[in-house]
Formats: C-alpha cells, sequence, structure tokens
C-alpha cells in the first residue's frame, strides 16, 4: 500500500430494499441516482445525496420474471435506465415514475447491457454468446451476432467507434462500430476475460480476468501498459473513478481494491463478508457503490448494496 493514504474522511452506508441478492449498481449521468438490479426480478432506483445520512427515498421497477442481472442509465437522460433480465427481455424505464416504458423480446437469457456513449444504441448480450443492438428509440434491434466462444462484458469506447468484448478465450475482440468488422484481437491474459470497465478521460481501458489480475491498457496503442495483481479470485467487477485517477476491482477476495491507476500501487482496500458482483464509481464525486452474495447469520440473502465515500487528501 502507499505509505501516505490519499483518503480522508472515509464513510460507509449500507442500503437495504431487496429481498434477494444484488448482481448489477449503476449510477445516472449526472451522479444523483443510483439503481441496483437483483436476483428478485427488480430492479430499485435510490436517491443519493453525496453526502446525505437521512432516509433514502427508493422506487421498484417491477415486471421482469427472471433476475434483473444487469442495468445501465441513458448516458445522456438522468432519467432513463434500461434493465436487461433472464427472462429475455430488455426493459426501457422512467425512473421518476417506476414505469417501464419499452420492452424488447430477445432470444436468450440476457446477462449484459451497455449504452452507447452517445444514448443512440444499447448493446445486449446473452448466455448463448448472442449480442443484439438495439436502437433506443424504435428499441428494436438492429444488429444481430452469434460468437462462436465465450463472449463475457461487452462496451464502447467513448467516441462509439469501437466495440469490445470480454471472451473466455482470455482475449478482446475489438471490433469497428457499427460495422462491426474485427479491429485486433488482444491476448489479454491466461485465462478468461470477465470484465472491462473505460477510463472517463479517454486513455485507457482496464480488464478484469479469472488469472486474477487486471490488465490497464493504452486504448491509443491498443498496449498493456500496466497489471494490478492484489487480488487472488478471478476478477469479477471493475470500475475507474470519475477522475480516471482510481481502478477498484473486485472478486471472491474479501476485500475491494482500490489503485492508483498512474502507479499501480494499492492505495485502500474496503472490506466486505462475501463475493462481489458489481462495483461502480459515481460520475461525479468520490463514492463507489459496491453489491455482492452478502448473507445474514441464517443464511439467506440480504438484498443489500454499500457506498464507500471518502475526499482526496
Amino acid at each position: 500500500m502507499e505509505a501516505t493514504l490519499p483518503f480522508k474522511n472515509i464513510h460507509s452506508r449500507e442500503y437495504q430494499g431487496h429481498k434477494k441478492k444484488v448482481h448489477s449498481v449503476a449510477w445516472n449521468c449526472s451522479g444523483t441516482k443510483l439503481a441496483s438490479g437483483s436476483v428478485d426480478q427488480t430492479a430499485r432506483v435510490w436517491h443519493i445525496e453525496p453526502h446525505g445520512h437521512g432516509k433514502v427515498k427508493d422506487i421498484e421497477l417491477k415486471g421482469h420474471t427472471d433476475s434483473v442481472d444487469q442495468l445501465c442509465w441513458d448516458p445522456k437522460h438522468a432519467d432513463l435506465i434500461a434493465t436487461a433480465s433472464g427472462d429475455k427481455t430488455v426493459r426501457l424505464w422512467d425512473a421518476r415514475s417506476g414505469k417501464c416504458s419499452q420492452q424488447a423480446e430477445l432470444s436468450g437469457e440476457n446477462i449484459n447491457i451497455t449504452y452507447k456513449p452517445d444514448g443512440t444504441h444499447v448493446a445486449v448480450g446473452n448466455r448463448d454468446d448472442e449480442l443484439t443492438i438495439l436502437d433506443v428509440r424504435k428499441f428494436r434491434p438492429i444488429h444481430k451476432r452469434k460468437f462462436s466462444y465465450e463472449v463475457n462484458e461487452i462496451a464502447w469506447n467513448m467516441t462509439g467507434e469501437m466495440f469490445f468484448l470480454t471472451t473466455g478465450n482470455g482475449t478482446v475482440e475489438v471490433l469497428a462500430y457499427p460495422s462491426l468488422r474485427l479491429l485486433d484481437t488482444l491476448m489479454a491474459h491466461t485465462a478468461g476475460c470477465y470484465c472491462i470497465a473505460i477510463d472517463p478521460i479517454g486513455r485507457y481501458f482496464a480488464v478484469g480476468s479469472a488469472d486474477s489480475l487486471v490488465s490497464l491498457w493504452d486504448i491509443s496503442e491498443m498496449l498493456c501498459v500496466r497489471t494490478f495483481t492484489k487480488l487472488e479470485w478471478p476478477v469479477r467487477t471493475i470500475s475507474f473513478n470519475y477522475t480516471g485517477d482510481y481502478v477498484a476491482s473486485a472478486s471472491e477476495d474479501l476485500f475491494i481494491d482500490i489503485s492508483n491507476v498512474r502507479t499501480g500501487r494499492t492505495v485502500h482496500q474496503i472490506p466486505c463478508r462475501a463475493a462481489m458482483n458489481s462495483v461502480e464509481w459515481n460520475p461525479k464525486y468520490n463514492l463507489l457503490a459496491y453489491a455482492g452474495d452478502d448473507k445474514n447469520k441464517y443464511q439467506a440473502d440480504e438484498g443489500v448494496f454499500r457506498i464507500f465515500g471518502f475526499e482526496s487528501a
């Protein structure tokens, strides 16, 4: 760990509401609302005050008939959110009313969803390694592609001209967008690549792997510049903070690692009681939401997530 901790006034708060474990947490573009998706077949939207301690209002998004595995907000609209579920549907919601405004029935159990940075398209990945791109306005598929290898997490770069797939072969496939033509195959890890995050400044992307490493890549050169080695279990989830200075990563290790992107050194570890499913930094403040497989003393799912916050020293 770095000798001088760059964090002061560290605080953490727990949010309860779901009946089963939380798979996914995501912040809206203004950093004021957090959405959580759960095995209990619902999503919830929480209004978060950056330094608030009062009662938190949340709204339930009900309609899915299977686990809500991942969700993402419209990058241009602070109240529109898309959810992907094992019930084969993708739904678009208005977070103010809690009403589902659009729904698309796809061909498989959806596990990944991400918005194009300009808010026009949504990409969805399913358990059968099929990618579907939806036009947000019509909420209908405009591209479909089935891959012959295991596809895990998916992401666009900041300009929307490149599309990344992490694969079970330890590679990152880089596709041109919208043609989906293969530009590059990066031999990233010795085991499957599970997750990917794009640095908000647009310089780097990070990849988390089953080999327990996080690799940091220069996006213009497509070269690996460093690796983060603190975790000992497969990396399930990673996220950059809003300044691009820190990367958080988590796994079945009982801590979340926060490392300095520039030096590669750990600056803080957040202890946790269970394997983590999702970590996500707020786009405006140093707040990190995280959710995992927490159980109570009776070994039942707790259905909680937490938010960790600090000020830079």
